[in-house]
């Protein structure tokens, strides 16, 4: 089931954060990656400036979760994550379907690592294409890639 997250949820989805983005790291060989850096108190500000939604199972554990913000018509999709044992299920791909649910009619943008394949393929399966690439540093490139509602 897919909610809402309430504020109580944060702590939790921070320590899924943590598990779900090991494999991100383990593409770089490096643990030195901002969602494995990311402090309560800032996913507190994201939850206070935009939306977070969560998947639960069937004992009302968070497995899975997204989070957005809209700014000048183009909502910014974020830390779409499942939890490691409950992958290729489908869970990423409803996720990311409810979330864009929640800002109708807009203009959807997110970004990846040129590494993360399996993430490109899934955004690409659901209508969002690469319009830029930007290097960070010689180890790591992101990809970022929008969806118009209209898709």
């Amino acid at each position: 089931m897919i909610l809402k997250a309430n504020r109580n949820d944060l702590q939790e989805i921070l320590q899924l954060q943590y598990l779900a983005y090991q494999s991100e790291a383990d593409l770089f060989g490096s643990r030195d990656i901002p969602p494995l850096k990311q402090t309560l108190d800032e996913v507190v500000e994201e939850f206070n400036s935009g939306v977070i939604l969560k998947i639960v199972d069937d004992k009302n554990a968070i497995i899975g979760s997204v989070r957005a913000i809209e700014r000048d018509g183009t909502v910014y999709i974020g830390k779409l994550m499942v939890h490691p044992d409950h992958r290729h299920k489908g869970y990423g791909t409803m996720l990311l379907c409810e979330i864009e649910k929640c800002f109708s009619d807009k203009r959807y943008e997110l970004f990846t690592s040129t590494r993360s394949i399996d993430n490109i393929r899934l955004y690409q399966k659901l209508g969002y294409t690469i319009f830029a690439r930007k290097a960070v540093n010689d180890e790591l490139e992101f990809v970022y890639m929008e969806k118009n509602e209209n898709y």
